[in-house]
């Protein structure tokens, strides 16, 4: 049957367009990847033109971001469940219903923009996908912005599979202002999105259990913390096979329980894409009908990445960016002389056993939460996971292929950015939610943990009077080094 549906005509068309080409061998996408295992998770590049090979093998396809003519736009956005990877597939009509606040905010935020993206359903979630001219001024604006680490600058010089290209520095660097700018755009939803009736995070940060466990909605921006060249995005009518990895039986309603497709929201609501998306003759039919060009929407990104400037979030940036790591040469008397044995012990057994603790966006917030309220520099905090990320800790194959610098920043830049901008209310910095997320298994340190937290609220109520317009941009909050 997949054979069948991956060799209609319209299907074809519509995988080509998605790719930036009348067919694969034109596309404008640097290049395909399948679902791979552990850190090569999707970053497993084929030449477009393997597309139909990989399809006949059943495989997961995604399209890289990286494209030849345009920057290209991610806004991504799930259900996560961290206690029942199966929930989300088992009743996805609840899925998608509690995501369905925070879509509507997206959709006018985006509307005010005059910004029209290409609307995706996944078998968790939602994408929203538009582009950007490579030679527009948006661009040029993101790429000013961008403040890349050597690290990936130097990556950046070396040439890239499948085909030995090297990534452009200028889309490299509007890549990573992309990221500043949709990381504002997420505060934006996280203040004018309501109704939720679960925790609304940036990244896939567990938290304590609910009605169904731990679960939450993702506003996942995890891909802006990689080098642009490793990164990717499912593509419309293919497969989606998580499901049936978690072993999930289709909820009632969604149909007979066959291959779940990835689908753009077409003329159709919510209840009824799910169902569509299970079933193979609809997919066809609705390839007749649906485009999957990615719209070019310089225009209204222009005016984010303007909006963006005269914000908060970017003085704050401004401040993060005003330090750099220490070297590594000085690692031995800097980060490495972190004194473990006077921090939480839920925090110092973090830094101790960094795999995969300090994989986990949880647990790198936990981490940059209290040396925060020591008064570390955020840069500094980058600095020391970037130290643990740089050493043999048998972090799984492939994990090099990123950049330990870039990843540190990222998620450290996140959520002190949260704290600088007001938008972190702290009411887990406690005991009691460390251990129902999964990050505390001892007794009778309470009081240590709690005395962070009332150091945490004094710095950043500091912070954030640094970062309120009209004050000056250079002034530090607490000492400012790893000595504190």
């Amino acid at each position: 049957m997949t054979t069948e549906f991956y060799d209609d005509l319209a299907v074809r068309a519509r995988l080509a367009e998605f790719l930036g080409g009348s067919r694969s061998e034109r596309a404008t996408a640097r290049f395909i990847s399948i679902e791979g295992r552990g850190a090569y998770r999707w970053y497993n590049p084929h030449p477009t033109s393997a597309l139909a090979e990989l399809l006949e093998q059943h495989a997961e396809v995604a399209r890289s971001l990286w494209d030849s003519e345009s920057l290209l736009v991610d806004l991504d956005m799930e259900y996560v469940n961290f206690d029942d990877a199966a929930e989300p597939h088992r009743d996805s009509h609840r899925a998608f219903a509690i995501q369905r606040p925070i879509v509507d905010a997206v959709e006018e935020l985006l509307a005010a923009y005059g910004i029209a993206p290409l609307h995706l359903l996944s078998g968790r979630g939602h994408h929203f996908v538009w582009r950007l001219q490579r030679q527009s001024e948006a661009c040029g604006m993101l790429a000013h912005l961008g403040r890349l680490p050597e690290t990936v600058l130097a990556k950046s010089m070396q040439p890239q599979p499948p085909e030995g290209l090297k990534p452009p520095l200028d889309l490299a660097a509007a890549f990573h202002g992309l990221g500043m700018v949709m990381e504002y755009f997420a505060h934006r939803m996280l203040r004018e999105g309501s109704g939720c009736e679960i925790p609304v995070e940036l990244t896939a940060v567990e938290v304590g259990p609910i009605d169904r466990g731990r679960e939450i909605v993702s506003i996942d921006l995890s891909e802006y913390g990689d080098p642009l060249h490793t990164r990717t995005l499912r593509m419309p009518f293919t497969q989606y096979l998580k499901s049936v990895r978690c072993h999930a039986a289709p909820s009632p309603g969604d149909g007979a329980g066959g291959p779940l497709f990835v689908v753009p929201l077409h003329e159709m609501d919510d209840p009824s894409a799910l169902g569509v998306m299970r079933d193979a003759a609809q997919v066809r039919a609705l390839a007749r009908r649906a485009s999957t060009q990615i719209p070019e929407q310089s225009r209204g990104m222009a005016e984010l990445v303007a909006e963006y400037k005269r914000s908060t979030l970017a003085r704050f940036h401004d401040y993060f960016y005003g330090a750099d790591h220490d070297p590594p040469a000085r690692w031995p008397e800097t980060y490495d002389r972190t004194p473990l044995d006077t921090l939480p012990r839920c925090v110092a057994h973090i830094l101790r056993y960094p795999n995969d603790l300090l994989l986990k966006p949880a647990g790198i917030q936990h981490v940059a939460r209290t040396l925060t309220a020591l008064g570390w520099h955020p840069q500094h905090i980058a600095g020391l996971i970037r130290s643990k990320y740089e050493r043999d800790y048998q972090w799984a194959p492939g994990w090099f292929v990123y950049d330990a610098a870039l990843r540190a920043d990222f998620y450290t830049r996140l959520f002190t950015g949260l704290l600088a901008d007001g938008l972190d209310p702290l009411i887990d910095f406690n005991c009691q939610s460390t251990r129902e997320k999964g990050y505390c298994s001892w007794a009778g340190c309470g009081e240590i943990l709690e005395g962070h937290r009332l150091l945490l609220v004094d710095r950043v109520g500091r912070l954030q009077q640094l970062v309120t317009p009209g004050r000056p941009a250079t002034t530090t909050v607490g000492d400012g080094t790893w000595e504190n």
